[in-house]
């Protein structure tokens, strides 16, 4: 690695955050496939832009589609695809954007590098808490359905483990509270640290 030299630009995050009006910060999104984080992220992002926010959505299966396609879904393979995440989250805050991610992230160490990617000032963890039994009743992708069958393999809560959150920065059980009072909340919690005090 001797022979990396990141360049040093002459424009700052703080520089291009003052620019934009707001602080730019990266929204985490965890939680069991079909607990909702996709549906909080996209309402929540929508809600942002509608009050002048410049927002991006790094959503799990659109990056599994592009930039991670070639990564499985071992554990391994997994680890790999939050990191890059990390990596690409850092960017965008650079850029003094506010990244908005929705990934399943079950290991607590990852998300724990990316709170370290990224700094830990600059990263809000919301746990989308649904029950595994109330997730696999919207499968909303039919994965339960073939992990069951075992024509999916690794798949989380099912044979491979998800471990919660243990310090999230907001708890949001979606088999209990409606989308609109969620982003209600999450808005109530986040406006404050992406609002520009210049």
């Amino acid at each position: 690695m001797n022979h990396i030299y990141p360049i040093k630009t002459k424009v700052s995050k703080e520089q291009r955050e003052a620019l934009s009006k707001q602080r730019a910060r990266l929204i985490w999104f965890t939680g069991l496939s079909g607990s909702g984080k996709s549906t909080l992220a996209v309402q929540l992002e929508a809600q942002l832009h509608a009050e002048g926010f410049k927002t991006y959505l790094l959503d799990g299966d659109n990056v599994r589609a592009g930039l991670n396609k070639d990564l499985t879904f071992t554990d391994e393979g997994r680890v790999e695809n939050i990191r890059r995440i990390g990596e690409v989250s850092k960017l965008l805050l650079d850029a003094g954007v506010i990244v908005l991610s929705a990934f399943i992230s079950p290991f607590h160490a990852d998300r724990e590098q990316v709170k370290n990617i990224v700094g830990a000032e600059n990263y809000i963890e919301v746990f989308v808490d649904t029950p595994l039994e109330v997730c696999e009743q919207r499968d909303v992708k039919g994965l339960y359905k073939k992990a069951r069958a075992g024509e999916v393999k690794n798949f989380t809560g099912i044979d491979s483990p998800y471990e919660a959150p243990e310090r999230a920065d907001i708890v949001i059980p979606t088999d209990r509270v409606p989308v609109e009072e969620a982003v209600e909340q999450l808005m109530q919690y986040i406006l404050p640290k992406v609002t520009w005090i210049g």
